[in-house]
């Protein structure tokens, strides 16, 4: 998965973007914030904090420390694909539904900018293209995403 700040396409994101190679942008216009440093980390933090419902969390922040916890959160580790390289994996858009266990939702490493109940929360996920080996570099075409 892409993790990250979830803003939708009219949410205000000018400060987090500057100098900011961790933008993805949906086909849709909505955008994921995947850096792990600075101003994004902290708004992530903040709206992790906000949307915790008594002990449970409602997302994952261990992406953003040094090292992996959450194996599904891997999404801004995926390098472009070159003609030396080609992409053993693509990105899919996925609006979490609102069924989906509330017990789970503490893996998901996305997390909406703004507490609105109408939207899903859209996450990024990586599908293989290929059978890929432990330890094997990930990479994509940064401009191909299927819908």
């Amino acid at each position: 998965m892409y993790p990250g700040t979830v803003y939708q396409k009219y949410e205000p994101i000018f400060f987090q973007s500057i100098g900011n190679p961790f933008i993805f942008r949906c086909l849709d216009g909505i955008l994921i914030d995947g850096n792990d440093k600075g101003i994004s980390k902290v708004v992530y933090r903040s709206c992790n904090g906000r949307d915790r419902l008594g002990p449970l969390k409602m997302s994952d922040s261990t992406w953003l420390t040094s090292e992996i916890h959450n194996p599904l959160a891997v999404g801004q580790y995926v390098n472009n694909c070159s003609n030396d390289r080609a992409a053993n994996v693509c990105y899919q858009e996925f609006d979490v539904p609102a069924v989906f266990p509330i017990e789970l939702k503490q893996y998901l490493p996305n997390i909406a900018y703004s507490y609105d109940k109408q939207s899903p929360l859209r996450c990024v996920v990586l599908v293989a293209l290929r059978d890929i080996k432990q330890g094997e570099e990930l990479f994509s075409n940064y401009y191909t995403i299927v819908s």
